[in-house]
């Protein structure tokens, strides 16, 4: 399953820290600080005794530092362990995708996707009774409002999918820039939302990038490259309309909130009953059931392993916009197609040229311009 991008980030906002050492585990040690700053207040004429009262506290009651410095410690390491995580989900989830649609030869991509928000649904499900997480209640109203968002959902992972099956990991990643475009465009008419100098010039390297890479790409494919093409469209779509819907589905619930695990299970759970209906309008079925390679017991380990990393990309771009905010998301997720795109290169033997490569990086380099540009 691709990775579902969220508008929706609820920030928590943490407590002052003068507040939990309140609470601190030694009672004894919290009635000698609260005592010693009370000396401290009451003896203002009294400067150099108050400092040695100070010294003295910060001599033999070590603990409150200790905390501050533990605490500060996971402040830190938070943001490094989440964007560490999200990469890596990332990355593995395309690679294992380019590895059953290429390597195992698999020609049912809508199945695949069924089969991946099948799994993410149950795991969801399961974390919600065990009580992990927290899903919203569904209503015909939501279910209404959510559908065309999750039409274009459904569009987008299945192209994704396609796309992935024709066209090498690289390029793949490099064509998706395309969809930052579009994006802005689209801002620009629905929203209003006007960019700035350095955007369109990180876009207009972007279109340089993408159009000398397909033509220097010794492994091009016409039906992969309108497959990238539709997935760029149809991401940008989902972004916006997302963007619209948001306020108006949240008003449709019963608590007047609607949390991203909410709409990882919503969009999940609704597309596969429009999975069923393209995979028996196209035939996909009889394929399935025919093929050997989905009697192959590691294919299917591989199939299965895509589908948990579909909802540990979720899960993880939560955790890390959660962390840090939506500038470094960004700027990580434009950082983070270099190593995907080298693997891509690297695991598959991509026959490639030096104009090709070429373009692949001025692309990459083009993505992290176009997120700095956006930061500033």
């Amino acid at each position: 399953m691709a990775a579902v991008k969220l508008e929706a980030v609820v920030c928590h906002e943490e407590p002052d820290e003068s507040e939990l050492n309140r609470f601190s585990d030694n009672g004894s040690q919290t009635v000698v600080y609260q005592l010693l700053d009370q000396i401290h207040n009451h003896d203002n004429t009294s400067r150099g005794l108050s400092e040695r009262f100070l010294r003295w506290r910060r001599r033999y009651l070590p603990v409150d530092g200790d905390n501050r410095r533990e605490h500060g410690s996971v402040k830190q390491s938070g943001p490094l362990v989440s964007g560490a995580a999200y990469c890596i989900s990332s990355c593995s989830m395309i690679i294992m995708n380019k590895i059953v649609l290429s390597t195992y030869n698999f020609n049912a991509g809508i199945s695949l996707m069924l089969y991946q928000n099948l799994i993410s649904c149950l795991v969801v499900a399961v974390l919600n009774l065990s009580g992990v997480v927290s899903v919203e209640k569904f209503n015909w109203k939501l279910i209404r409002v959510w559908m065309p968002v999750n039409v274009i959902f459904v569009g987008m992972l299945i192209s994704g999918m396609y796309s992935l099956k024709y066209i090498n990991v690289a390029m793949v990643t490099i064509l998706k820039n395309a969809t930052n475009i579009i994006t802005a465009i689209g801002e620009l008419y629905m929203f209003r939302k006007r960019q700035n100098n350095k955007v369109w010039a990180a876009m207009f390297m972007m279109i340089i990038s993408a159009i000398s890479g397909g033509i220097t790409d010794l492994t091009f494919d016409a039906v992969g490259y309108t497959w990238q093409l539709a997935n760029c469209v149809l991401t940008a779509s989902y972004s916006l309309t997302l963007r619209r819907v948001m306020d108006k589905a949240k008003q449709s619930t019963k608590s007047g909130s609607l949390n991203e695990v909410s709409m990882v299970l919503l969009n999940n759970l609704l597309s596969i009953p429009f999975g069923i209906i393209l995979i028996i309008l196209l035939g996909e079925w009889r394929y399935v059931i025919s093929t050997d390679v989905t009697k192959d017991t590691m294919f299917c380990v591989v199939a299965t392993a895509s589908g948990f990393l579909g909802l540990a990309i979720s899960f993880t771009s939560m955790w890390f916009l959660h962390q840090t905010g939506p500038t470094t998301y960004s700027l990580v997720g434009s950082l983070n197609k270099v190593p995907i795109s080298l693997a891509g290169l690297v695991l598959f033997n991509v026959p490639l040229s030096l104009p090709n490569l070429f373009s692949i990086l001025f692309g990459l380099f083009a993505g992290v311009v176009f997120a700095r540009a956006k930061m500033s």
